[in-house]
């Protein structure tokens, strides 16, 4: 496996105590509520100017976590360091963090200048050096020229950007963005997303992103932490995530449902893992017992079977047009199989349709063997 300049770095860190890490680092951090565990021991690393995204399900303690690190709640235990010291005990105001709700409450009574320079002005900053910091912000978020304008004019997405302006304003070590865009309509939020991105990348800003939202976390982030029953379920790149679930439950949340009982047993070209559906060769290194998922993205819709590839046929249980994919769910032998498909050519199948699908093992299978 290639280690990355961070893997590398926290690595080196270990070895080396004296070596400080660099920016953000939770450490085993655990908290209950009413005797309930929300978080149980989570860890990870943030380095400066990276977007990291929090993703989980409701519930996953992705708030919670924002909370502690802003110091507006304590762990029952672990540790959140910055730059190598703790931050347990510092208060919230002290911590130099920026915060943004998804309920972004701006003030309808002053105008867009005065909602952006008030964490300057309540830091104490000249009001010159106010005025400088507030049109340098407002160009970076493309509200140059705002700054005498009613926020009661302007429309949803502009108020975002206030808000976000607001939050980059006195330059925060850390900017937390706790479900920032979810009181948008999609059309709004889908354009913000990538502004969003352009806009913290563009100010070198280090960035916390919680989201339950996969698309709007891969979007924007650098790296995502995927959460569920209250740790670190999944670290990486969203392309490492995606194409590499870690396991059945990342692979769950990542909306891939096809799972099967199966059994690896390694030969010399790789493995063949064997389920009730077939048995498929692959170049992987696999053996024992476990679940096998089939990719949904890489099923594919042929005529009819081909001896190159492993090919299944069913009958369709239900499709759905979305705009952009097709997707379709089948019976195969009794086995409910979902799979999409983006190709424009291929016409939105009737309920008990036959249709034959294959699949390269190598793209389409992964084999998660059973924890003992």
């Amino acid at each position: 496996m290639l280690y990355s300049k961070l893997t590398f770095v926290i690595n080196l860190s270990k070895l080396y105590p004296w070596i400080v890490m660099q920016g953000l680092e939770i450490r085993d951090i655990q908290k209950s509520f009413d005797n309930q565990p929300v978080l149980s021991g989570i860890s990870f690393q943030q380095t400066p100017g990276e977007i990291l995204a929090l993703l989980g399900p409701s519930g996953s303690g992705k708030t919670t976590l924002l909370e502690i690190i802003a110091g507006l709640i304590e762990p029952d235990s672990g540790d959140c360091f910055w730059d190598g010291k703790s931050l347990l005990g510092i208060p919230p105001h002290q911590r130099s963090f920026g915060l943004m709700f998804q309920e972004y409450v701006l003030f309808p009574h002053k105008n867009v200048r005065d909602n952006v320079a008030f964490g300057l002005k309540m830091a104490g900053e000249k009001p010159e050096i106010s005025s400088a910091r507030v049109r340098e912000t407002l160009k970076l978020v493309g509200l140059e020229g705002f700054e005498n304008r009613d926020i009661s004019t302007l429309s949803g997405g502009e108020q975002q950007r206030v808000a976000l302006a607001r939050s980059l304003a006195p330059e925060p070590k850390l900017v937390m963005l706790d479900e920032p865009l979810g009181a948008l309509d999609r059309t709004i939020r889908e354009r913000l997303v990538g502004d969003l991105r352009r806009i913290l990348k563009g100010a070198r800003q280090t960035a916390l992103y919680v989201t339950h939202d996969q698309e709007e976390a891969f979007s924007i982030s650098d790296r995502v932490v995927i959460l569920g029953d209250g740790k670190a379920a999944q670290i990486g790149t969203p392309q490492e995530i995606y194409y590499h679930p870690a396991s059945p439950y990342v692979a769950r949340f990542l909306g891939m449902d096809n799972f099967l009982e199966g059994k690896a047993r390694k030969n010399a070209l790789g493995s063949v893992v064997k389920t009730s559906l077939g048995e498929w060769q692959t170049s992987q290194d696999w053996q024992g017992d476990g679940s096998v998922l089939l990719r949904p993205d890489r099923i594919q819709i042929l005529a009819e079977a081909t001896d190159s590839l492993p090919c299944l046929e069913g009958a369709v249980l239900s499709s759905r047009f979305s705009g952009s994919d097709l997707q379709i769910d089948l019976d195969i032998d009794q086995i409910r199989i979902q799979f999409t498909t983006a190709e424009s050519r291929i016409p939105v199948p009737n309920m008990g349709e036959k249709l034959v699908v294959c699949f390269n093992p190598d793209q389409a299978i992964h084999f998660f063997p059973n924890q003992k």
